[in-house]
């Protein structure tokens, strides 16, 4: 097994090898990933390929879906559908890729561990892999269902729509960035134009920097004004699945798992050639677990993800196939495994962050 090191030097070589890398961005996330380990966890997808199939071997032999790959707490957010409706759900697939339904899964739950232990949840770690399982269960045996948060789901429109989403900071957060006087890319200026209300529209492109997984890709966001108000599309260099890097292909399966989840789809995301482009809004985005309004059902809302997790995996299944191999396996399975992963990679971040010259973490 190659140290994390290596396996962060390799896979960021395979980057380069794709796709123009920000230089500063990357650094950026070096520094992010040495903060915690819940957003280690968060850029570090490359290394779980690696590490789960070995530490949850009998998980990993469960019946593949195609998955969402990078699950964890912090990859939901809401859009809005062709009918203006409120939907909530997974907010990126950039790494899907044909696994055992077990990954999602069990990265779900091992980012609720992590959270747990930050203090971002006050669950206890045993009973959020249980409302997981729940939820995703539940969400199979009811075939699917998207959140439509317009007429159902009041609990979750609150915790999605909290005070923190206030427009004037969205906006002001946006235009920070530093502006791209020239050097669009031919492909990120015709995705972006593409996704415009109307053709021939003025607008100025700004740099962004976001997420962690994704850091190091060039993300861009076009700001123009529109019949008296803002709009934003953002275009964000597209990378196959770090799976792809494990097997050196340049498959993807990001396109086909937006078409076949069962979801009410975001009319304003598409990949176009080689960028990842969408719609940017106070009530378009991702929802960061620590924005979320202090009073909250923290049980509705892991059901929830559990369930969402359900309803991508639909779109590549039958639900008997999963619901047997589920019943075979009990209970403590998921909580168990989870466990082994939040120690695996937190021996990894221990190593990272001396290898950023930090001090040793705090013991828990």
């Amino acid at each position: 097994m190659r140290t994390f090191e290596e396996s962060t030097s390799q896979y960021e070589a395979w980057m380069a090898s794709r796709i123009p890398v920000v230089r500063g961005d990357l650094d950026l996330k070096h520094k992010i990933m040495a903060l915690d380990v819940f957003r280690f966890l968060r850029g570090t997808f490359y290394r779980w390929q690696e590490l789960w199939p070995s530490i949850c071997l009998a998980s990993s032999r469960a019946p593949s879906v195609l998955a969402v790959g990078d699950l964890h707490i912090d990859n939901f957010g809401t859009w809005r559908d062709r009918e203006g409706r409120l939907i909530w759900g997974i907010n990126d697939f950039d790494e899907a890729w044909e696994l055992p339904y077990t990954n999602d899964l069990t990265r779900l739950a091992t980012s609720a561990h992590l959270a747990i232990e930050a203090a971002h949840l006050r669950l206890r770690a045993a009973d959020a892999c249980q409302i997981i399982l729940a939820g995703y269960t539940d969400g199979l045996m009811a075939n699917g269902r998207p959140f439509i948060l317009e007429e159902h789901h009041h609990g979750l429109r609150h915790m999605a729509l909290s005070e923190l989403r206030e427009p004037t900071g969205f906006w002001q957060k946006l235009r920070q960035g530093r502006r791209l006087t020239r050097g669009l890319p031919r492909g990120a200026r015709k995705a972006l134009e593409a996704l415009m209300p109307e053709p021939d529209l003025e607008y100025e492109v700004r740099r962004r920097v976001a997420g962690v997984g994704s850091l190091g890709r060039p993300r861009l966001v076009a700001l123009a004004e529109c019949h008296g108000g803002a709009i934003a599309r953002e275009a964000k260099a597209f990378l196959p699945s770090a799976c792809a890097w494990a097997i050196d292909s340049d498959r993807s399966h990001y396109a086909e798992i937006l078409e076949t989840a069962v979801r009410e789809r975001d009319p304003f995301v598409a990949l176009r050639r080689r960028w990842v482009v969408r719609r940017l809004a106070p009530d378009c985005s991702r929802i960061d677990l620590e924005v979320l309004p202090k009073t909250r059902d923290e049980r509705r809302l892991l059901h929830a993800m559990g369930w969402e997790t359900a309803n991508a995996h639909l779109g590549s299944t039958e639900a008997p196939r999963i619901v047997k191999d589920l019943r075979r396996r009990g209970n403590r399975w998921l909580h168990t495994d989870a466990r082994a992963m939040v120690d695996a990679t937190r021996r990894d971040w221990m190593d990272w962050r001396r290898h950023e010259g930090m001090k040793e973490a705090p013991s828990r």
